[in-house]
């Protein structure tokens, strides 16, 4: 996967990189990359797509939890790899693999993404409406994503998995989504991660966290 620059994506990473709302602060991060095997990318979509297969060979019909409808076809599996090498790449320190990221996935709609933007990112779009007038906060993002994805001809997932496998739950976490826009022709992904902290739970974690790692340390520097 090859990382495009956009300015209009770097402009929004400007401000939603670390948005202090008081009690609260919002992240988000949204990037585009190309779907061309770079690096161990060919090795991680081999060792992918066996994996799907195996877990489509032992699900059943009666597994309502099993993503199998999007397994089922090549060119599906496919897309899946592009995502799942897509987080790769947003968290190179993270292991999709291990968690069996594939499963996770869900297909959904603009609407649905507005929504969801909505009731969440309030907070950030009002924020957004003081310090700039070129349009509201989706509608902007909606234009960056646009000239990267073009997002009618998008797929749009969420990837949503369980505690266990969520590498965007930070200390003090209160939500997270992380939304990938696939365009099959242009062959690209964008990836847009946003989440909310609570500043209450990082300051109370910093309060509780011992100044020394033993209590010998503080006499270290003491003439006894």
């Amino acid at each position: 996967m090859k990382f495009l620059e956009y300015t209009n994506l770097d402009r929004l990473n400007v401000f939603l990189g670390h948005l202090n709302l008081g009690e609260r602060t919002i992240k988000g991060c949204l990037e585009a990359y190309s779907c061309k095997h770079a690096g161990t990318d060919k090795r991680l979509s081999l060792s992918l797509e066996n994996e799907m297969l195996d877990y489509l060979g032992k699900s059943s019909d009666s597994d309502t939890s099993s993503p199998v409808d999007l397994l089922l076809s090549r060119s599906s599996r496919k897309a899946l790899i592009y995502l799942v090498l897509t987080l790769y790449q947003m968290y190179p320190d993270y292991d999709f693999s291990a968690v069996k990221a594939h499963q996770f996935f869900s297909e959904e709609s603009w609407d649905t993404f507005t929504q969801i933007f909505n009731n969440y990112m309030f907070e950030a779009s009002k924020e957004w409406a003081e310090r700039n007038e070129d349009g509201s906060l989706l509608e902007v993002i909606y234009k960056a994503l646009d000239e990267v994805v073009k997002l009618a001809e998008c797929e749009i997932y969420v990837y949503n998995p369980n505690p266990n496998a969520d590498p965007f739950l930070e200390e003090g976490a209160i939500w997270s989504f992380c939304f990938l826009f696939y365009n099959r022709k242009l062959k690209r992904v964008a990836g847009f991660r946003f989440c909310c902290t609570s500043n209450l739970a990082n300051d109370a974690f910093l309060c509780d966290s011992p100044l020394y790692g033993d209590d010998e340390e503080i006499f270290d520097d003491m003439d006894m």
